[in-house]
């Protein structure tokens, strides 16, 4: 099958995976693989070649991304277990300001969020931001929707968070570049102003609109428990500096070494402190010096299994992702596609920010979204005018933007930020999934100012 019903057989063959996914409740990965499968036999790849066209996308996506995965991951849960997490949250307090508190938690749960899970994320802070709405007397709401997009927004454009790490492999592996994650760094922080003003903005309205269960406590003009007692309460917490260093020193290696790549002085031995899984790796010995001082490493073994636990599923549906995009690049369907590469061209970042928008919001899942969308985009890379480093970051931010749009009742995050913010499920409707529709829009429109300048 070749042409535009190849097309049409892709086409169903995705709505096919969303529905096994949000309907039939289908593990993703499994949904994946058999639509992978289904799709090499319609695109008539010689059935003697499937198992290697299979084995090879998976083999391919473990190899190059699963360590800075696990890394990434495992950072994070150390981050998590020695109180650094709360320690980097209670230093933007500090800088802001404790009576600004939707601006406290906007900026606390971005930068929390880049090595945390948004959804475990909401869970470490949400007692700062009880705390700060008693202190302050200011919208529960408010603050809970500032939170909630703050960890959104870096949960879906910066690595180390697995989705855009599994993006950027797979859209760079299509290209037949190194992955450049400082790249798409340096792209998720700039693409992430835009849409961090939006959603100040957003949490400052809505929370004169909505109230939350937990605002009794504004009412009454009761404060159960001071800023200062939250905090004392997780005992001794860990020096600044190394709380940060986890995520800032990997960032200066990879930043060190592309430097002196451009410059043309490559040196050696920081190249190799460059690589991604070198500099994550620093990162995670660094980290373990928290775990020290704090005392806590009997812990370690244990962290260490929940960490690979957690890290596992998302590993398998990256790699399912890869087989995808491998059987899409081993079809006829690319050549197609290079032949019509006009049309796509026009759509430009949009097309992947739509698919990764339809992807998220039928199954709810940001991070099979990013993973799914970049694993379908990867092979059309060059031909829809993507095709420089540049751009391929800039098109993990357009696929994260799609994967935020937009959070509701099929997303677990929704039911996070509902229940732990102590909103109703109507009221989640108008927070935080017209909220996110928002922030998404947001995103693109800050990615096409971004493709302007790089294009």
């Amino acid at each position: 099958m070749t042409g535009i019903p190849l097309i049409i057989a892709f086409i169903i063959a995705i709505v096919i995976m969303i529905l096994a996914i949000s309907k039939l409740k289908v593990h993703p990965f499994l949904s994946i693989m058999a639509v992978s499968l289904l799709f090499a036999l319609v695109a008539g790849i010689p059935l003697e070649e499937i198992p290697g066209v299979i084995g090879t996308g998976f083999s391919n996506t473990f190899k190059s991304i699963g360590i800075v995965i696990i890394f990434g991951a495992l950072i994070g849960t150390l981050l998590e277990k020695t109180g650094a997490a709360l320690k980097m949250a209670d230093s933007v307090v500090r800088l802001v300001g404790k009576n600004n508190p939707e601006l406290a938690m906007l900026i606390m749960g971005w930068i929390v969020s880049i090595p945390v899970f948004c959804d475990s994320g909401f869970v470490i802070l949400n007692p700062i931001r009880k705390a700060l709405v008693r202190r302050t007397m200011k919208s529960s709401v408010a603050t809970t929707v500032a939170l909630s997009f703050g960890l959104y927004i870096s949960h879906c454009f910066i690595p180390p968070t697995p989705g855009p790490i599994a993006a950027a492999n797979t859209l760079y592996e299509g290209l037949g570049m190194e992955t450049n994650l400082l790249l798409v760094i340096i792209m998720g922080v700039l693409a992430s102003i835009l849409p961090l003003i939006v959603s100040y903005i957003f949490a400052k309205a809505i929370g004169k609109k909505v109230r939350a269960g937990d605002e009794a406590d504004i009412d009454t003009g009761e404060v159960t428990q001071s800023y200062e007692e939250l905090v004392a309460s997780f005992g001794k917490l860990p020096n600044g500096f190394l709380s940060f260093a986890p995520i800032v020193v990997p960032i200066l290696l990879m930043a060190l070494a592309s430097a002196l790549a451009m410059a043309g002085a490559a040196i050696p031995f920081f190249t190799f402190l460059g690589n991604p899984v070198i500099a994550i790796g620093i990162g995670v010995i660094l980290a373990l010096f928290l775990l020290v001082d704090q005392k806590k490493t009997d812990a370690f073994y244990e962290i260490t299994n929940n960490t690979l636990q957690i890290a596992g599923p998302i590993l398998f549906i990256t790699a399912a992702g890869g087989v995808l995009g491998n059987v899409i690049a081993s079809s006829t369907m690319v050549d197609f596609i290079t032949e019509n590469s006009s049309v796509l061209a026009l759509f430009g970042l949009m097309f992947p920010f739509l698919l990764s928008a339809i992807l998220k919001t039928a199954q709810g899942s940001s991070t099979v979204a990013l993973v799914t969308t970049a694993g379908i985009i990867a092979p059309m890379m060059s031909t829809i005018g993507l095709g420089t480093p540049a751009l391929a970051a800039l098109t993990v931010i357009a696929i994260g933007a799609g994967a935020m749009t937009v959070s509701h009742a099929n997303d677990s995050y929704f039911w996070v930020v509902t229940n732990f913010g102590s909103m109703k499920v109507e009221d989640g409707y108008k927070t935080q999934t017209l909220g996110t529709l928002f922030i998404g829009l947001a995103s693109i429109i800050n990615a096409y100012i971004i493709y302007f300048f790089v294009r």
